[in-house]
């Protein structure tokens, strides 16, 4: 078999390149060996974000008796749970599917491989193509201790059979954050282990400080520059001994220690690839073409900027490039990203540390009840950040922690995606009574960062 495109990986990024470069007339083949559909929708932030509104309904009930309601609650049922996410994924991941049949893609449910630059083996077929990409995604990666085995990851979190009544998570990372708040939301005790002082390292330091708060005002016990020395089953009981010498006994531990590109057994020898020293991810260049110029590689396997919607949006850019009549890239500047914490944290563009090394920039910070905790008296705050270039106005970086942050933050990510200033902030006119008008009601610099450097 011959095709114009074959894409290695049933992702979000993958199935959207097969999917456009079929639709533009190109005859195309996507093997996929284990979910349609890729990490996010199976293993990922989709069943993930179902989990944290179950976390959420708990802490509602309770809010709602302040408000009249007399909502009674009992422990969590984590079977209904579970049967309700695995149910609506398996309808996602069959749309995937659909869609690459509707658009006259070839789908091979099966392991692909490079035999040579142009040859593939897909499930003990060979197959050939003009142009390959290589759309794997990402695994979770687990420390070298002793014990390891006796640990769960992300993937495993998805399908366990009972909730844990205690669990320890390490990692301070998304993905161990947002978990933290998904098993202390739902009862658990929950423990969370990071080597650095704060969660989210990278994260603008308000945010890292504000989520700090927030998880210890949840329950959840936090370890701050702390990593696991070692884990022992004793009689069912895990036994997590800790560097600061503290052991923990739980009922499970999770890694949440970062992800690695999918690139175990592609053969990408065969094909004259070679990976990177970093993290083994595939090297790209603008156009998304890996060192063999007909080869390309998109999402997480690439290791750039790790979010399905920037793989799909790279995937899109690519089949319509080598198909379509009008060839384009994407840019990686000022792309928006949230953490799916209790409450969510949305963030896009240059934090304060970065905008502080590009020259002076102008911060307005807010920090606040929200409104409807005045009445519940649930002791969570709501942070807002802005950060202008102090030269041009034009706003360099938003921040939030807080209630509805992620729907908020993907407004402000367009605006600031189209150079807006602080001027068009202050000239817009709020919805009231939101927390989203504080965004264009700020009007107290807290401070001035990075003039040292800009004279320099």
């Amino acid at each position: 078999m011959h095709f114009d495109l074959f894409v290695i990986g049933g992702g979000s990024g993958g199935v959207r390149c097969a999917r456009i470069a079929a639709a533009h007339g190109a005859k195309v083949g996507i093997a996929e060996h284990r979910h349609w559909g890729g990490t996010c929708v199976n293993i990922g932030c989709v069943p993930k974000k179902f989990m944290v509104f179950a976390a959420e309904y708990g802490a509602n009930a309770i809010d709602a008796k302040t408000y009249g309601w007399d909502i009674s609650t009992g422990p969590h049922h984590w079977p209904t749970l579970i049967e309700a996410k695995n149910q609506e994924v398996a309808r996602l991941s069959g749309i995937y599917s659909r869609l690459l049949d509707q658009n006259g893609a070839t789908t091979f449910n099966a392991h692909a491989h490079f035999l040579d630059p142009h040859t593939i083996e897909v499930g003990g077929q060979r197959i050939t193509a003009e142009k390959i990409v290589i759309a794997t995604g990402g695994h979770p990666e687990t420390p070298d201790i002793p014990g390891a085995d006796l640990a769960i990851v992300s993937d495993d979190a998805f399908f366990l059979k009972e909730m844990p009544r205690r669990i320890v998570i390490i990692g301070g990372g998304y993905i161990g954050v947002e978990f933290a708040g998904i098993f202390s939301g739902l009862g658990a005790e929950t423990h969370l282990i990071y080597r650095q002082p704060l969660p989210l390292r990278g994260f603008d330091e308000d945010l890292r400080l504000s989520l700090a708060e927030s998880l210890t005002a949840n329950g959840i016990k936090l370890h701050p520059d702390t990593v696991p020395k070692s884990i022992k089953d004793e009689n069912g009981e895990k036994h997590l001994a800790l560097s600061d010498l503290t052991i923990l006994e739980t009922d499970l531990v999770f890694f949440a220690t970062g992800r690695a590109p999918n690139v175990k057994n592609l053969n990408l020898a065969a094909a004259g690839l070679e990976k990177t020293a970093r993290n083994g991810a595939i090297p790209i260049n603008d156009q998304l073409q890996t060192a063999i110029p007909h080869i390309y590689a998109i999402g997480d396997v690439t290791d750039r900027l790790n979010l399905t919607p920037v793989a799909t949006a790279e995937g899109h850019a690519l089949a319509d490039s080598l198909f379509g009549p009008n060839p384009r890239t994407i840019s990686l500047k000022n792309v928006p990203t949230a953490v799916f914490s209790i409450p969510p944290i949305a963030t896009v563009g240059l934090t304060e540390a970065e905008a502080a090394k590009n020259g002076g920039a102008k911060i307005f910070l807010t920090k606040f009840t929200p409104m409807r905790h005045a009445i519940t008296g649930r002791p969570r705050k709501t942070l807002m950040k802005l950060i202008v270039d102090a030269a041009t106005d034009t706003i360099l970086g938003a921040h939030m922690h807080g209630e509805d942050a992620p729907e908020i933050l993907q407004g402000l990510a367009i605006a600031i995606q189209s150079g807006a200033t602080k001027a068009d902030f202050d000239r817009t006119i709020g919805i009231h009574p939101t927390a989203a008008e504080e965004f264009v009601t700020l009007r107290t610099q807290t401070r001035l960062v990075g003039m040292e450097e800009a004279a320099e």
